[in-house]
């Protein structure tokens, strides 16, 4: 008797499981959401299985996973609004001394994403870094205000650069209302965002050293030292809090307010997440819970 727990065969293994991270940072950006997306790669990855004797070869094992999530995703994302960041709900706070407001209940928030989860060290540099500029959060948010279908063909075509012929047999449309659609996403993408938007690099150097000066200031809990290291137009956000905060100066006045404490309560180290870097932690005597990702500012 064959079930779903049975263990696929080696061959589906070998041809398949190559394609699992970067099947996963597909689905993260369709949807904004680590768990989601680890769950529709798997649903991905079971449907694949459970049709894998019947699949033809009319487009590559790669093509036709990216078919499976993608309308998987699409499925997904008519039962959900969009995901969002604390910017994303209102004006930025004025009094950092306030406490933070709590957010309605069904709101959806955006998930930060590891570097490591989609972009191994192993991997090729060039192919990384793209990968990475693609999964900065700046964008994640803008593509919230695509709707599922804009979402997906811009992905496909823009991201993994799919020729339009090949995205409309995937998505079982015309190339025209593929062109059409990409039009729409670009424009709707262009009112979005930014250049203010625009993330360096995590493996620059003088980023990396940076981080180290905030992650000691954080540790001394000096207020000063980090008002010193933070670019003008810092934005605090702390989901799952509504509360934010644009500008250094009030930014800083919050930290030291309400975040920093005493030297040496914080627990940080270097984090890299949505190809930016970072710092991940833990208050200590605070329970051990997962540690945040803070993007540099």
């Amino acid at each position: 008797m064959t079930t779903t727990s049975a263990l696929p065969d080696a061959e589906f293994i070998r041809r398949t499981q190559p394609y699992r991270r970067e099947l996963l940072a597909h689905c993260y950006r369709m949807l904004g959401s680590v768990h989601d997306a680890e769950d529709l790669v798997q649903e991905t990855y079971l449907r694949a299985w459970r049709s894998f004797d019947t699949f033809e070869g009319r487009s590559s094992v790669r093509t036709w996973l990216y078919r499976i999530a993608t309308n998987a995703c699409l499925s997904a994302l008519g039962h959900h609004g969009r995901r969002v960041l604390p910017s994303g709900l209102g004006a930025p706070g004025t009094d950092p001394s306030a406490p933070p407001m709590a957010a309605a209940a069904d709101v959806r928030w955006l998930q930060p994403l590891p570097d490591a989860l989609v972009t191994p060290e192993s991997a090729d540099p060039a192919g990384v870094a793209v990968a990475r500029d693609s999964l900065r959060l700046a964008l994640i948010a803008c593509l919230q205000h695509l709707n599922g279908r804009q979402r997906a063909v811009l992905l496909l075509r823009d991201v993994l650069g799919l020729p339009a012929a090949e995205v409309a047999d995937l998505l079982d449309t015309s190339t025209a209302a593929v062109k059409s659609t990409l039009q729409r996403a670009r424009a709707r993408l262009a009112e979005v965002s930014s250049a203010a938007e625009q993330a360096m690099a995590p493996s620059e150097p003088g980023q990396r050293a940076l981080l180290e000066e905030y992650l000691i200031a954080f540790r001394r809990a000096d207020p000063a030292a980090i008002e010193r290291l933070l670019h003008r137009d810092a934005v605090l956000e702390m989901p799952p809090s509504g509360t934010w905060f644009a500008g250094k100066r009030t930014c800083v006045d919050y930290l030291a307010q309400q975040v920093l404490g005493t030297p040496g309560e914080w627990m940080l180290f270097p984090a890299a997440g949505h190809g930016e870097v970072g710092a991940g932690g833990d208050k200590r005597g605070k329970g051990g819970g997962n540690p945040g990702f803070g993007g540099g500012g």
